[in-house]
C-alpha cells in the first residue's frame, strides 16, 4: 500500500506486549503514512495515552501491569479521553471477551489471526479518512 497523505500527522498509539508484534504493526502503520506511538504494558499505555491524546489506540487486551479493559475503561469514562477511537487487538476471539470489550468502550474488536488489510481498513473508518 502507498501511504496517504491524510494520514500525515494522524497519531495512532499501539499497546501490546509482544515486540514482533507491536513493531509489524507499528512498521505496516507506519507505511501507511501514520504517527504511531508504541507501549508494552497497560500502564504505559494509558500515562502515554494520556499525555500524548494520539487519534487512535489500538489495544491489545493480555497485558502486563494492567489489562486493556482496564485501560479502556480509564480512558473512555474520562471527559478528556473519551472521543479517542479504541480498536481492541487481541487473541481472545471469545463473544465474552468481545462484549466485555463493548462495555469498556471499544468502538471495535479484531482478532489478531485476521489479515493486517482488517485492521488498516477499520483505522481509516475510524480516523474518517
Amino acid at each position: 500500500m502507498i501511504a496517504d497523505k491524510n494520514n500525515i500527522n494522524k497519531r495512532i498509539l499501539v499497546v501490546d506486549d509482544e515486540p514482533d508484534f507491536l513493531m509489524a504493526i507499528k512498521a505496516m502503520l507506519e507505511a501507511n503514512g501514520f504517527d504511531v506511538l508504541v507501549a508494552s504494558d497497560g500502564q504505559e499505555g494509558l500515562n502515554l495515552a494520556r499525555q500524548e491524546k494520539p487519534d487512535l489506540i489500538v489495544l491489545d487486551l493480555m497485558l502486563p501491569k494492567m489489562d486493556g479493559y482496564k485501560v479502556c475503561r480509564f480512558l473512555k469514562f474520562d471527559e478528556k479521553y473519551r472521543s479517542i477511537p479504541v480498536i481492541m487487538l487481541t487473541a481472545r476471539g471469545q463473544d465474552e471477551d468481545k462484549q466485555l470489550g463493548k462495555e469498556m468502550g471499544a468502538d471495535f474488536y479484531i482478532v489478531k489471526s485476521e489479515r493486517p488489510e482488517v485492521l488498516l481498513k477499520k483505522v481509516n473508518e475510524l480516523l474518517k479518512l
